[in-house]
């Protein structure tokens, strides 16, 4: 403990007597001061015993006495500290009143009781707290150590929350609470989570102080993590402020944590090895060579179905992008799921890296579900081999839509080019289908990123319509080059073949029904079908013909 009023006062070899203040002197002295201005106020910090003879005051002018003691409370002062003997035998009555009215403490010093002799003593408990300090903060340093290595970080959280009287919490990467000590803070350090998710916005290492819940608790967050993007976040509630001793816990149990973070990093690294290795295999059609690689890490994802998903990252212009406002039934999560606050947040990043980004909501997902999971990055893209109807799917999904409806209303598509992740998934598959799944998942990646989407499910395009894929440019420049004779005719006013030819292959090339739809004879139907023929130098009894003219009708129509 510091030294307080009170333990000086009870110093034997001070010799000090309390005059006024008696119900103040628990106050914790930060120091002892000498001072004989009249105004000392300007140097002084606040927490100081502040010692005088009177020298240049009217020690006996009530009016003096009520400003110069009020200015000592103001400044934070806990108490005076008046020597007798030297200007004045006694303590003048004036200042013993504006002492008591203020409820500032007045001790009386004898003459034989030096300055100095307070000073040491002031400084001598100082000097004794802290060294007890630092002695407990290496003691806790020890024991947090210990934990961490026998009973790993939820061995550490225990020891750190006994250490600060209070509790701990450790949240992951996307903001979710991994462990909690003691068992009872799980609820209150969830409540935190939308804290702890702003923390993650700013580069590591950041710190912040809040409120518990209704005020229940003083909360520090720390994040952990040498990179510009945390990769956890560490979190300490007690009732009060924290103490020198219970500081140098928390900043051990920072330093430690950041070793285990960083040392999950490499672990992790070399995961993506063994699962670059594994993928390989699969899509090798070697399923067998693959589970014997995988061992335990993936074994359980390979021994169900799953799904193949393939991301990209694309820069695309700021016009081209605006596309991705739009909801089409192609890019739908699985489930119609609404996006996890976790999953908004790390969407809301328009400006990051959506590739990583995207690793870490599947892994966090995943991990929080207790789901195996491969992730394996290449270059400009990322595959992922996940559980078919798993978390990790719903978060991939989940948060490819939820970064086109962020990106969509986002000032980025006004400045030129802006980076944006398009995703396909594939259909359930089994291992030896690997190569299958993979090529599915290629090509929904191929219709998202044609069609400007997040994120395309190949089993919607199978159960879609082929009409939404002739929206594209290439498409509709080939029917726009196939059609426009047939148009420039009939802007001639000679006939309206176009419309004809679309009644014709409605109606199957039957005449009389394609006639009654046109309100025209058959014969003048076969006339224009024949001058079709002659325009476009094509036989319409060639099926193929036929599809193409079609096909082009339809993406012509297609908005």
């Amino acid at each position: 403990m510091p030294p307080t009023l009170a333990s000086l006062v009870h110093h034997s070899a001070l010799k000090l007597t309390v005059r006024a203040g008696e119900d103040r002197l628990d106050v914790p002295v930060r120091w002892a001061h000498v001072s004989e201005l009249a105004d000392p106020v300007p140097y002084m910090e606040g927490g100081e015993l502040l010692l005088i003879t009177a020298l240049k005051l009217d020690a006996e002018n009530p009016e003096e006495m009520r400003r110069y003691v009020k200015r000592l409370a103001g400044a934070g002062v806990v108490g005076l500290g008046f020597a007798v003997g030297v200007n004045y035998e006694d303590i003048p009555h004036p200042l013993v009143e504006a002492a008591r009215q203020e409820g500032l403490p007045l001790l009386e010093v004898p003459r034989r009781t030096p300055f100095l002799a307070i000073s040491k003593a002031v400084s001598a408990a100082i000097a004794a707290d802290q060294y007890r300090a630092v002695t407990a903060g290496f003691a806790a340093q020890r024991e947090l150590t210990k934990q961490a290595l026998t009973d790993g970080p939820e061995g550490l959280l225990a020891a750190l929350a006994a250490q600060v009287d209070g509790w701990a919490a450790l949240y992951d990467a996307s903001g979710a609470v991994v462990a909690t000590a003691p068992e009872w803070a799980v609820r209150r350090a969830a409540r935190l989570t939308a804290d702890v998710e702003r923390l993650r916005e700013r580069p590591a290492p950041a710190s912040s102080v809040v409120g518990g819940p209704e005020n229940e608790d003083r909360v520090e967050l720390h994040s952990l993590g040498t990179g510009r993007r945390p990769r956890a976040a560490l979190a300490v509630g007690t009732a009060a402020a924290l103490g020198t001793a219970e500081r140098y816990a928390v900043h051990s149990a920072i330093a430690l944590l950041t070793l285990t973070t960083e040392r999950s990093r490499s672990l992790h690294a070399a995961e993506q090895r063994v699962g670059t290795a594994v993928l390989r295999m699969l899509l090798a059609g070697e399923p067998d060579h693959a589970r014997a690689v995988a061992g335990d890490l993936y074994g359980q994802l390979l021994d169900a179905p799953f799904r193949m998903i393939v991301a990209e990252s694309v820069t695309v212009s700021g016009s081209a992008s605006a596309a991705l406002a739009a909801a089409a039934d192609l890019g739908r999560t699985p489930a119609g799921s609404t996006p996890s606050p976790a999953v908004l947040a790390a969407a809301a990043d328009p400006g990051g890296d959506p590739l990583g980004a995207l690793a870490e909501v599947v892994e966090s997902a995943a991990a929080r579900a207790g789901e195996a999971v491969l992730v394996v990055p290449e270059g400009e893209r990322l595959v992922v081999l996940a559980g078919d109807g798993g978390a990790a799917v719903i978060a991939c999904a989940e948060y490819a839509t939820a970064l086109e409806a962020a990106r969509a209303g986002s000032a980025v598509r006004d400045a030129g080019e802006a980076g944006e992740l398009v995703v396909g998934l594939s259909a359930p598959a089994g291992p030896i289908a690997a190569a299958a799944a993979y090529k599915q998942a290629e090509q929904a990646l191929s219709v998202a990123r044609r069609r400007g989407r997040a994120f395309v499910e190949h089993e919607r395009m199978a159960a879609g319509s082929v009409l939404p894929l002739l929206a594209d440019d290439a498409v509709r420049a080939f029917a726009d080059g196939l059609l426009r004779a047939l148009h420039e005719h009939d802007a001639t006013g000679r006939g309206d073949l176009v419309a004809s030819l679309r009644a014709w292959l409605s109606r199957h090339g039957q005449w009389d029904a394609a006639a009654a739809d046109l309100g025209v004879h058959r014969h003048t139907l076969r006339y224009r079908m024949r001058r079709v023929e002659e325009i476009l130098g094509r036989s319409l009894d060639d099926p193929d013909v036929r599809m193409e003219l079609w096909l082009a009708l339809k993406a012509t129509s297609v908005d």
